[in-house]
């Protein structure tokens, strides 16, 4: 049973969405299959986001890794990002949801870069749930190139090394308008971080729940934030 609406939900939520595939290959189906039952997962979690109050919920939809799949594969995982983002625009509109994404813009099609770009602008003013899709992101190269940019300010002279702290590294991350995820969810009994979100989650509560991805209703989701509300979070100092 959640907690009522208050200070102990997380305010933001962060998901890797595992199990596509198995879940398509143990019944007997293609793995792309997988990812479309997979779509329908993602829109009972962003409903039940909604329904439970969450500010900012980000998935991991393709990471810089991906691109290793079969070409098949990826081919259709990009179709099906852009049929999304055409079907459902009107849709996230009328929920007033805004939609955000994290990640690097070569290698994706300029025609799928399009429907990102009118997505992401048309809800720019929504104020709603902040639903953020890390696409052809990486943690990793997120942090390499925030050292980059930061290197050529010190360079140039517009930063001083002694000014540089956490904060104005975070600035210059993929994530620089958005919290750090107080929880992270990860489906399917896989137990790692994927290359995602590294330096964002240092300090988030960690769930892994057995349930394959495409299996994922409102009743998982409650109960990880209810995992969530039984944990003391301490940042380093002692407990209370």
């Amino acid at each position: 049973m959640l907690s009522s609406l208050d200070a102990s939900l997380p305010r933001h939520i962060a998901i890797i969405m595992d199990g596509n595939g198995r879940w398509a290959k143990t019944r007997g189906l293609e793995r792309l299959k997988g990812h479309y039952e997979g779509a329908e997962a993602l829109k009972r979690t962003i409903q039940a986001a909604l329904e439970l109050g969450i500010q900012y919920l980000t998935v991991y939809a393709f990471s810089t890794e991906n691109w290793h799949r079969p070409e098949e594969e990826v081919r259709g995982l990009m179709v099906l990002l852009q049929h999304q983002l055409e079907t459902g625009l009107d849709e996230l509109i009328k929920k007033n949801i805004q939609l955000k994404f994290i990640g690097f813009h070569d290698r994706i099609d300029p025609s799928l870069r399009k429907s990102i770009d009118e997505a992401v602008n048309k809800t720019a003013h929504n104020t709603g749930l902040v639903l953020c899709i890390a696409f052809n992101y990486g943690g990793r190269a997120e942090i390499v190139e925030a050292t980059r940019q930061i290197s050529v300010k010190i360079k140039n002279g517009q930063l001083n090394p002694e000014d540089l702290t956490e904060k104005v590294f975070a600035e210059h991350l993929l994530t620089q308008n958005l919290p750090d995820p107080d929880l992270f969810i990860r489906t399917s009994g896989v137990y790692r971080l994927s290359n995602y979100l590294l330096w964002q989650m240092a300090y988030a509560e960690m769930i892994f729940s057995e349930t394959q991805w495409p299996d994922f209703k409102k009743e998982d989701l409650i109960n990880a934030i209810s995992e969530y509300q039984q944990r003391e979070r301490r940042f380093g100092k002692v407990s209370s």
